[in-house]
């Protein structure tokens, strides 16, 4: 693709030329990508460690940090380096990779959370059926599926991209390799394609938020006939997991539902989809979820963990 190409790199403006503000960035993106490595490795020990990997919710929620944590580092470690170069420059081939593989793990993250919700509804409103409907096989079925979503939105945005010719500029209004800063840069016409980015990513994530909200409006309405105790649980459960559908949605439906253009908002909208909602995922999941907070005391506090680490 390279030679058909007068472009064989991109130069990324990156968030801010300030110098004093791109240090400051630096340490909070620092502080953050930290905190993102450690509270999801806390989570995945934590379930993997105990008995909440033979639950369907916690074996998801395993997923969704590992996806997190794949998804962050797919942006996160160029952006940190480039607050500190003056030229913040990514070949062409590695552009192509960092577009592929954020939406790949973008789009896994986004159909996990979808089979999450599932799980919810079905153990709320078909209580009887939890055991068949949501037994293993089934679960290993949505992660493959999940899986092969990610790589079908990811592949369609890819091969949307990877054709257009560049002929410069090659300045990429932004801190990573998306396609509506690419699609800026394309010496062609990019309007029916930018249409079809439309379909895969601003429509599809607006049906799929709009299916979850209405599975979690179903779930609290069913709750009403729960017991005091258990009605509590399961709007707690519910409740944070609304607040990490809209905290990843609401950014990604505002990019990406509109024509291909690019608004100075994006970049910080973006980060909130990259970095911020990864790095309060593990907040979110286990601040008001009792089982979480005790399977991170038995593993961590009383050993198990550690017991499991030959001594050298």
């Amino acid at each position: 693709m390279e030679n058909r190409n007068h472009v064989t790199e991109f130069i990324l403006l990156g968030l801010s030329k300030n110098k004093k503000i791109q240090i400051l960035c630096f340490l909070f993106f620092l502080l953050c990508y930290l905190a993102i490595w450690l509270g999801n490795l806390i989570i995945m020990t934590s379930i993997t460690c105990s008995q909440l990997i033979n639950q369907p919710m916690y074996f998801f929620l395993n997923y969704l940090a590992l996806s997190g944590l794949l998804y962050t580092s797919t942006v996160t470690p160029k952006l940190m380096t480039d607050l500190l170069t003056e030229k913040k420059v990514i070949s062409y081939k590695n552009c192509m990779t960092q577009l592929f593989t954020t939406h790949f793990f973008g789009g896994v993250e986004v159909f996990i959370i979808t089979g999450m919700a599932y799980d919810r509804y079905v153990a709320v409103c078909k209580p009887l059926h939890y055991a068949i409907l949501m037994n293993r096989q089934k679960c290993n079925s949505i992660l493959r599926a999940s899986c092969a979503g990610g790589f079908l939105h990811s592949l369609g945005l890819f091969l949307h991209t990877i054709f257009l010719p560049f002929c410069g500029p090659n300045e990429i209004d932004h801190y990573f390799c998306d396609v509506y800063p690419l699609l800026k840069l394309a010496c062609t016409d990019t309007h029916k394609i930018g249409f079809l980015v439309i379909a895969n990513s601003g429509l599809m994530g607006l049906v799929i938020f709009m299916v979850l909200m209405a599975s979690y409006f179903m779930i609290l309405y069913n709750v009403r006939a729960y017991s005091a105790k258990n009605r509590h649980k399961a709007l707690s459960t519910c409740s944070s997991h609304i607040t990490v559908v809209i905290l990843f949605f609401a950014p990604v439906i505002f990019v990406y539902i509109r024509p291909a253009t690019t608004l100075p908002e994006d970049k910080v909208f973006t980060l909130f989809y990259t970095i911020i909602v990864p790095m309060l995922n593990p907040l979110i999941y286990t601040l008001r979820n009792t089982e979480m907070k005790n399977a991170i005391k038995k593993v961590w506090c009383t050993g198990r963990f550690w017991k499991g680490i030959p001594m050298i």
